[in-house]
């Protein structure tokens, strides 16, 4: 039988909106999800790990990658480039494995032209107040929590272009309809369309004629 491809999921959201958190808890309580580990020319900060946080390259490697078409996506955030691995991810499709993907709206908008079948998922933060206190407790300068503002602004406004959107005011309860999209594709025939077709066929012989 034709084995059931994985999916892939783009979850973005403004900075300050929990993604990386709720995307953890995700992890913990949802068996079978992969995340992508990106590329990037930013510097490790003390907590990170090559390989385990980002791929962290030079930018001429970096640009030297984009050449030779070897991400999915990438893009300029923040002064620095981050990039997909396009042969990491198809390879995780094809052996069924669901992947996640944190990327921004120009990253998405790029998967979704090599991938249409990709599922957006947009994290929405519960207010602005809530979004401007999250972004202040990270004990930034104020120019860099304007920037970041700004920048939360500007992602905000692409809220539209996905497919659900999760507001993540409760942990839990963000994580239990994040959960939900994530079983919910599993089953989308139109994204299954070869695998359920078979099953069908496998089925219909052995039912009783319609009277």
């Amino acid at each position: 039988m034709t084995e059931q491809r994985g999916n892939l999921f783009i979850v973005s959201a403004p900075s300050g909106a929990g993604k990386t958190t709720l995307v953890k808890a995700l992890l913990a309580s949802v068996p079978g999800l992969a995340v992508s580990v990106s590329h990037t020319t930013r510097p490790p900060r003390r907590s990170e790990r090559d390989g385990r946080d980002y791929h962290f390259v030079d930018e001429a490697a970096f640009l030297s990658l984009v050449s030779e078409d070897r991400f999915l996506e990438h893009a300029r955030v923040f002064d620095h480039y981050y990039g997909t691995s396009r042969e990491w991810v198809e390879g995780q499709l094809a052996a069924g494995v669901d992947v996640i993907l944190e990327i921004d709206w120009q990253g998405a908008r790029q998967v979704r032209e090599r991938l249409a079948h990709a599922v957006g998922v947009f994290i929405l933060p519960p207010s602005y107040a809530a979004l401007k206190a999250r972004l202040e407790g990270r004990g930034d300068e104020d120019a860099s929590v304007r920037r970041r503002m700004d920048d939360a602004a500007r992602e905000l406004s692409h809220y539209a272009e996905y497919d659900f959107l999760v507001i993540n005011d409760d942990l839990e309860t963000a994580r239990q309809d994040l959960a939900a999209v994530i079983r919910a594709a599993g089953r989308d025939y139109g994204r299954h369309r070869d695998y359920y077709d078979e099953f069908v066929s496998r089925i219909l012989p052995d039912m009783p004629d319609p009277e």
